[in-house]
Order: C-alpha cells, then structure tokens, then sequence
C-alpha cells in the first residue's frame, strides 16, 4: 500500500492548481482552468488523505487549489449556473469542510452559489433532476453522485434538513425506473419521453451496465447515508438496502482471479472489455466506507481491501520510475457529443463503450483509489489505538 501514498503525493508535487496533472481531459484538449467534476474528484481525495492523516500540507495544497477558482467575491472560475450541469456541484462537496477550516467567506458565498443552482435545476416528471441542461429529460447515474451528497450536507448545514426527503425521493425514483430486476444492477441512463435514440422503447433506460456509473451510485449512497441524520430512520434503511443490494449484485460480477470489474460490468472477458480501474476503485471505496460505517456488514470491508490491493498490484505500475495507474476509461456518455475513439455515436452499445480511450493518471480513476485508501489507512489506525 505505500506504493499507493508514493502515487499520491508525486501527484500532488507535480500539479499545480492551474495545470493538475490528473485532469487528462483538460490536458488533452488544452483547456483553460475551470471549475469541473474531475478537479472535484481530487479535491475530495486530497481532504479524506487530509482527515485521516492530519498533514497540513495536505490542506495547504486543498485551500490553495481551491482558492485559485473562488475569487474575494465567491465567483467561481469558469462556472456558469445558466449550464445547469450537475457535473458542476461537485467540486464543491470540499467547500463545506473548507470553509470550517479557513473561514473564508468566499466558500460560503460559492456554497451558496451551487446550491441556488440546485433550487433551479431543470426536473423530470418524476422529480429527479436532468443530467444537465442539454440532456433534457435524462437521469444519468453520475448525476446522483455529483449532486445528492452536497444537496443533503448544505441541508445539514444550512437549511435544517428542509429538503431532505427530496434527496430520498431521487434515489428512490433511480432505484424504480433504472434497476434491472434480473440482475439488480442499474442502467447507466434514463430518458422519460424514450425519445433518445439510446433509450429502450419500452423501459427508457439506456442498453447496457457501465461500471463506472454504478461505481458513481455506490458512492453516492454512501456519501449521501453519511450525512444523512438517523433520526430519518425509514429513509436512512431504505438507502441503506439500495447500497447493500446493488453492492451483493456487483460482487457476482467481479473478476474471479483479481476482484476487479469490467467496463462493461455483466460482460465478462468479450474482446476489448478491460478490467477497469475507476469504476473498480470506487466500488472498493464504497465496500470499505459502507463496512466502515456499519451500512454494510463487517467482511464487506475485505471485499473492498481485496479490490484495493488487486489495483495496487495489477494497474499501479512503476514506468521510469514513477508510479502511473493505468487502465481508466477517460470519459463514457449517452447522446450528445461524439465518442472519442472510433465509435462516434454514444449510443450506449457494448460496442461503444470499449471504444472509449483508456488512459493514465485520470483524477476519474486516481481519486476512487485514495478514497479506498484513506479507508485503509483509517482502518490501520484504528487497529493500532
């Protein structure tokens, strides 16, 4: 595992807020520096590493990375709420923990900013946000991750639990209209007018299991359950089976040699379906957190260990001498923009999803693994007080 905390901290040494090496998106693309998901991932690995290790220079590097897009006013470089993205709320699951910490005005100013964005956020008939703005009418798993956890903790925080039952009813109405029956495992995608050419006529959901989306499910109900008051007891157990549920489900797919998953999670070794490492590492991470937590039982815990040390093993590889993870997908989708391999329609085909680029280093899959780690690292001490 010290291969891991090596991986991490060179990370750390070689990025800098305006250029982070675990963006490979924004690398690849030559985009300029601005608020987005994949920054927001890290951002959260770096404070779990922070809360667990209690390394100053941990929280040194969180403030001045965020600090950087958050301007004295609390404008947020590059955010713009008329998007309605919900990739866009991410980031700032960090500013809570941030600004008890600093007390910088500015983070509650940008709290408040993400959460008016929430108050706004398009809906479909049964109550669950749209994906974003140019994706109307669409649930995507993603979006649960990116939102609920930072809805129900500015609810927490500042709102007195106002809208928690919101927050519930979208899991709810996920676990409803995306699950499939046979196998527990849930759609990537959802369109209610099943007009999108990627939707089932009948179902509306999307065609195939993505890992990296129920990767995003898992996390978000264990994010979310956390925060979540136990005083709402009905919800805080319905959640809870959701987790349990769709975790057992997964595990029945995992690679029998390494414990790892597939990018196209029920489809075994079919040409091009690699095992996948961000999906991978965010179900160990839930595994681990959820056992942590006592939402799963105890040896949900050594599934979750098993995992990690397999990523470790297998996809944590040394190349001139610095440590690189390899075996990411950089970005899956439904509809909209065109595929970046040789698959251009986004159609949710097997096909297409093996045809996404596989890359090094991408904060999609480097942020899952240090939150397992962190999980590991908490269990260690926990062992030795």
């Amino acid at each position: 595992m010290k291969a891991i905390n090596e991986f991490f901290e060179s990370l750390i040494e070689r990025s800098t807020p305006a250029k982070p090496i675990w963006n490979k998106e924004a690398i690849l693309e030559g985009n300029s520096p601005k608020w987005n998901y994949i920054d927001g991932c890290m951002a959260k690995a770096i404070l779990d590493m922070y809360e667990t290790t209690k390394k100053e220079e941990y929280l040194r590097f969180l403030d001045e990375f965020i600090d950087f897009y958050i301007d004295e006013g609390g404008t947020i470089l590059g955010y713009h709420m008329e998007d309605l993205n919900c990739d866009n709320i991410n980031e700032g699951k960090v500013l809570f923990r941030l600004y008890e910490l600093t007390g910088k005005t500015k983070y509650k100013q940008a709290l408040d900013t993400l959460y008016q964005q929430i108050t706004i956020q398009p809906r479909t008939e049964s109550g669950n946000f749209w994906h974003k703005k140019i994706y109307p009418h669409q649930i995507w798993l993603d979006g649960l991750y990116m939102v609920q956890p930072f809805y129900l903790t500015y609810e927490a925080k500042f709102n007195n639990n106002k809208n928690y039952k919101d927050v519930f009813h979208q899991f709810e109405q996920v676990y409803l209209l995306m699950r499939d029956t046979k196998t527990k495992l849930l759609y990537h995608g959802y369109d209610e007018t099943r007009d999108c050419f990627w939707s089932c006529n009948e179902s509306g959901c999307s065609k195939n299991f993505w890992t990296r989306s129920l990767g995003w499910y898992t996390m978000a109900l264990v994010d979310t359950l956390e925060v979540l008051d136990e005083q709402f007891f009905y919800e805080y157990e319905v959640l809870q089976g959701y987790l349990k549920e769709v975790l057992d489900a997964l595990l029945r797919f995992a690679d029998p040699a390494t414990g790892m998953f597939h990018q196209v999670t029920d489809q075994g070794e079919r040409p091009g379906n690699c095992l996948e490492t961000s999906g991978t590492c965010a179900i160990a991470y839930s595994l681990m957190k959820g056992a942590r937590l006592q939402f799963l039982p105890a040896h949900y815990y050594d599934y979750g260990c098993r995992i990690l040390n397999s990523v470790a093993q297998y996809k944590l590889l040394k190349e001139d001498g610095v440590f690189v993870l390899k075996d990411i997908c950089l970005i899956a989708g439904l509809g909209g923009m065109p595929g970046k391999g040789d698959y251009k329609v986004r159609d949710g085909s097997y096909e297409y999803y093996v045809s996404e680029p596989i890359v090094d280093n991408d904060a999609k899959g480097v942020a899952p693994l240090i939150f397992a780690y962190s999980e590991y690292l908490r269990k260690e001490e926990d062992k030795r007080c």
